[in-house]
């Protein structure tokens, strides 16, 4: 019996009905309020947002971001965290964790910082937050994600926090008249044990 055909450890379940606060040095992550509507609007109406989302234009209106984010914290099967810039205290982005899988102990991850959150680590550290969480409060074992081959900014921050690429989808977007291939990343639960985010 080779040891990939043992059964996964016992864990806790995951339980991500709680939806926590994590505080680093940078930014703080916390649950969504109805005041965030208007200013996620406005993250999400960044044109570069949208470039790096693969988000078309003119997708979100005040009313779907109302029922959108005025629902995330009721959702017992995935979490999503506003960031605060602690230095302003102003709301920057968000930090999701979904698509879990109960049985396999995985999740995905995806972020998004706007205009006023670039370019000072905010996501960096926002990525080590939720994603320890992801392992040291819920026990997952594999935490991955998708980033576009045009956004390298955004791989750099992800490996800065320990995740590695695993493998290319080719032309997986439309954008601009031409295929963007997407790069698959992933951190499993011994190597963030190793590094904390810090490889």
């Amino acid at each position: 019996m080779s040891d990939h055909s043992l059964p996964a450890p016992s864990a806790p379940a995951a339980d991500f009905s709680v939806k926590p606060v994590l505080l680093g040095e940078k930014v703080l992550l916390r649950p969504f309020t109805e005041e965030d509507v208007p200013v996620m609007a406005r993250i999400l109406d960044d044109p570069e947002v949208g470039r790096l989302t693969g988000s078309p234009p003119g997708l979100f209106d005040t009313d779907r971001l109302r029922a959108w984010y005025g629902t995330r914290n009721d959702q017992k099967d995935r979490l999503d965290l506003g960031i605060v810039d602690r230095a302003g205290g102003g709301l920057v982005g968000e930090a999701v964790l979904n698509e879990w899988d109960p049985h396999n102990r995985n999740c995905m991850f995806r972020i998004l910082i706007g205009p006023g959150g670039r370019g000072r680590g905010l996501g960096t550290e926002a990525t080590r937050l939720i994603v320890g969480h992801a392992f040291e409060q819920l026990a997952l074992h594999r935490v991955s994600l998708y980033v576009y081959a045009f956004n390298p900014r955004a791989r750099r921050a992800y490996e800065k926090a320990g995740f590695v690429a695993e493998g290319v989808e080719r032309q997986a977007l439309w954008h601009e008249g031409e295929w963007i291939d997407a790069v698959r990343m992933s951190v499993l639960a011994p190597e963030w044990a190793a590094h904390r985010g810090r490889p």
